[in-house]
């Protein structure tokens, strides 16, 4: 069953100067992004800095409203919502707690002011699990052992933790209303290598015994192959690349994917699969993003109509879909042959 759908999905930041704040322009962080997740699936996004995958993550958890496009919802009965424009109240407490996010810096997350006790039950009471505040508190503390901290933490407050510790405080809280949908983004990035390892499998473990559904948002590609089952690639804003893991990092269709993939370390060169593909010039500004296809004036493979077109999503095999001129011609002159 489905959980979210987006449309031709937009959001811009509009930026404001002089003395009177007036519009001047905007910052397009998402542009036309079209996908969909179901419950128990893992989903990838990986991208440049500042190519609009954090942006995404919040506006499908409604902390941004979008610029345009749609947003679909899909509660546990099957019954369709749209919560493009704000949540209704009749879907905002489902909504609320079938979809929550765990964000990227696990220093900023946490209230100080709050012990970890109040912080995760906060969620806990705003849902109503529980009749009785002890029956809270013991599942506070089971909670707490589950992700693999001592129950008696909960007393404490967050300056006392590490930042794993920390971001395992953040795991407790998002999964105590057992949520469909769990947002990652980037949980560790701010976390020692061996405390990320900890922190992926607690996330894996969780979602297999909660049959949950993550949109897992990060830079490092071999951690995002080995936690999704199909992974998007952005750009610009854009969705430049769609397929599932195996079939993104055995054969990436797109140049900025074949880019990305090429730039992955490996302690033995000679058994790369992929020729170094260097990218040229630095990342547009969204502000104002280049016309036609948004990779073009790095692509080393550009052509004429990649500065005036922008290329459509084409099938390159089954269930791997790429926007880019090349195979869109490509698909062309087979059907020209045959």
């Amino acid at each position: 069953m489905k959980i979210l759908q987006t449309q031709n999905l937009k959001k811009h930041f509009p930026i404001r100067s002089g003395v009177f704040l007036q519009i001047t322009g905007y910052v397009k962080a998402l542009e036309k992004v079209d996908f969909e997740i179901s419950e128990g699936e893992t989903i990838g996004i990986v991208g440049e800095s500042g190519c609009g995958k954090s942006t995404l993550g919040k506006t499908l958890v409604k902390i941004y409203e979008p610029t345009a496009g749609s947003i679909t919802y899909f509660d546990p009965t099957g019954k369709v919502h749209d919560i493009t424009k704000g949540l209704r109240k009749d879907v905002r407490s489902i909504f609320r707690k079938d979809v929550q996010m765990i964000f990227q810096n696990p220093y900023d997350s946490l209230d100080p002011r709050m012990t970890i006790r109040d912080i995760i039950r906060e969620p806990i009471e705003t849902h109503r699990l529980f009749n009785t505040s002890q029956a809270m508190d013991d599942y506070v503390r089971e909670l707490l052992t589950k992700v693999g901290l001592d129950p008696d933490y909960g007393k404490r407050y967050p300056h006392e933790f590490s930042g794993g510790q920390r971001q395992r405080i953040a795991i407790a809280r998002s999964i105590s209303v057992k949520p469909r949908l769990l947002i990652c983004d980037e949980p560790t990035s701010a976390l020692d290598v061996s405390v990320q390892s900890q922190i992926i499998n607690l996330l894996k473990q969780i979602q297999r015994e909660n049959q949950m559904a993550f949109i897992f948002i990060s830079h490092n590609l071999d951690l995002v192959y080995h936690m999704s089952d199909r992974i998007l690639v952005m750009y610009l804003g854009n969705i430049v690349e769609s397929a599932p893991s195996t079939a993104i990092f055995d054969s990436p269709a797109h140049p900025y994917t074949q880019a990305l993939m090429s730039a992955i370390p490996s302690w033995n060169p000679t058994e790369r699969k992929l020729k170094d593909v260097k990218l040229e010039g630095e990342p547009p500004s969204p502000i104002n993003p280049p016309h036609g296809c948004p990779f073009h004036p790095r692509c080393q493979y550009r052509f004429d109509a990649c500065s005036t077109v922008k290329p459509d999503p084409v099938m390159v095999s089954p269930g791997h879909i790429c926007a880019c001129h090349l195979h869109a011609e490509k698909q062309k002159d087979e059907k020209i042959v045959s």
